[in-house]
């Protein structure tokens, strides 16, 4: 099975695409539609530049899934979700794909779809790269899991599969569940450089930011001044930013990015942190951990609770207090390109047994890795059995 029943099922449910994203606000947030469906006018950049609409209209479900892409199993219809669990639909086909796109449920991607199932437009939304499934019906097919970051995306794999990216190496080189945003910029009409060579850092989540008033590894600024920065110089939305700490300074008008931000933070803030699987952790081991975390590993010294980060800490409450990269064994470059241009936020310690590796740029692979490198930054002497003690613990944060 491949196009048949995707097309009937398309028929019968022709309301859901793209009227989709107008009606969400009338049953759900306005910022959990802005979070999921808006593109903010950013096709000028995935369409009108990369050319996107050309690579995607060749490439099937199996080479979907493969880069990461998610798809949304609440978008598609009971005959199509048994299709697929019964292994009824042909992955190889490109044809699957664009019924997908016409569904609207190929996550973080609105693909516009004219006369003969051609791929017109195709843009992303903030969804892409901050929102996992539960692979309830297959693998990289399931209900949404808004917040959790895609740490199987290949953002760059992607990207470079444009027609119009010439030096694709750069792209091709950060592997899955990374993205450099100060490789380069969108000013609405040109990709500008900004740094050489790229320095990928990993997919941050998006759930837990209540209270944590500085969301990036450089404390860069609030939560929606990150927002600004990613929704218009690096997903190419059709709006204003302006940091001079950076050198960019951009004015489009209409500003279809600022407006939304309020909205945007807000349903970002209602993201709560999962918690861990049942049996997931040694629960005598974790007690003894938390003594560990609070005592002599001095975890708690800038992993402080209840936010388990510093970074609000500072003297100054509208500045973060952030860490040399000395200081916590991390390597200086990617700090340097940053807007504060210091050193790292204390990162809060947030469902890490949901997002590996860690570490602003994945250098850590596991969290017996982190034990280990802060045992010997900070020449802590901790034995094994209290390496693995504070590891259960970190699975319960």
């Amino acid at each position: 099975m491949s196009r048949s029943i995707f097309s009937a099922a398309i028929i019968a449910v022709a309301v859901l695409t793209p009227a989709i994203a107008q009606n969400q606000p009338q049953s759900t947030s306005e910022g959990q539609s802005i979070f999921r469906f808006d593109t903010f006018g950013d096709e000028q950049l995935w369409t009108d530049t990369l050319q996107m609409e050309r690579a995607l209209g060749n490439v099937t479900p199996r080479t979907a899934l493969s880069v990461g892409l998610k798809v949304d199993s609440d978008a598609l219809p009971p005959e199509v979700i048994n299709a697929i669990k019964a292994g009824q639909v042909n992955l190889d086909d490109p044809a699957v794909t664009i019924q997908l796109l016409k569904l609207n449920a190929v996550i973080g991607v609105i693909g516009r779809v004219i006369d003969h199932d051609k791929l017109k437009t195709v843009s992303i939304t903030c969804a892409l790269c901050h929102t996992q499934v539960d692979n309830s019906v297959a693998p990289g097919i399931g209900k949404r899991l808004d917040g959790w970051p895609n740490r199987t995306l290949n953002v760059g794999a992607i990207i470079a599969l444009s027609p119009a990216i010439a030096n694709k190496a750069p792209f091709q080189s950060w592997g899955p569940g990374k993205f450099d945003p100060r490789l380069q910029f969108f000013n609405g009409t040109n990709i500008v450089p900004l740094s050489s060579p790229t320095l990928p850092v990993v997919i941050a989540p998006a759930f837990g930011l209540q209270g944590v008033r500085f969301e990036t590894f450089t404390g860069d600024g609030p939560i929606s001044y990150w927002n600004n920065y990613v929704g218009v110089t690096q997903m190419g939305g059709h709006g204003s930013f302006s940091d001079a700490r950076v050198g960019i300074s951009l004015r489009q008008r209409p500003d279809r990015v600022t407006p939304k931000l309020p909205a945007l933070l807000q349903y970002q803030l209602s993201l709560q942190t999962p918690p861990p699987p049942a049996g997931s952790f040694n629960e005598a081991a974790a007690r003894r951990g938390e003594g560990l975390f609070n005592g002599a590993a001095r975890c708690a010294t800038c992993h402080v609770p209840p936010l388990f980060t510093d970074v609000n800490n500072g003297p100054d409450p509208n500045l973060p207090l952030l860490h040399s990269p000395g200081e916590v064994g991390q390597e200086p470059v990617y700090a340097s390109r940053s807007a504060t241009k210091i050193g790292y936020r204390t990162t809060p310690l947030r469902a890490l047994w949901q997002h590996p590796p860690y570490f602003h740029d994945g250098s850590a692979p596991t969290l017996p890795a982190v034990v280990d490198h802060y045992d010997r930054v900070l020449m802590l002497g901790l034995k094994q059995g209290q390496k693995a003690d504070l590891v259960e613990y970190l699975k319960t944060l």
